[in-house]
């Protein structure tokens, strides 16, 4: 005979995943900000700057932003192990 599932528990297991992985998202996002020392600019200024990155439609731009933050990443990481 099959096992009766209970859909409610799952259900409630997989909000709680989505909750714990969105407060992980949040917590990254604002060690990013800290470890950029983005945290030392006021918010309008960090949100325009946000804002402005998502509507740039320059791929030049966005390809060099990429490139800066992922030899920012490379430089951290080689602190963390050196």
């Amino acid at each position: 005979m099959r096992k009766v599932r209970d859909y409610d528990a799952e259900l409630k297991a997989l909000g709680d995943k989505a909750r714990a992985l969105k407060a992980k998202k949040v917590q990254q996002l604002g060690e990013l900000v800290t470890s950029t020392g983005a945290d030392a600019l006021d918010l309008d200024t960090l949100a325009g700057a946000l804002l402005a990155a998502l509507e740039s439609a320059d791929a030049e731009e966005r390809e060099a932003w990429r490139a800066k933050g992922s030899t920012f990443f490379q430089r951290r990481g080689k602190k963390a192990r050196g």
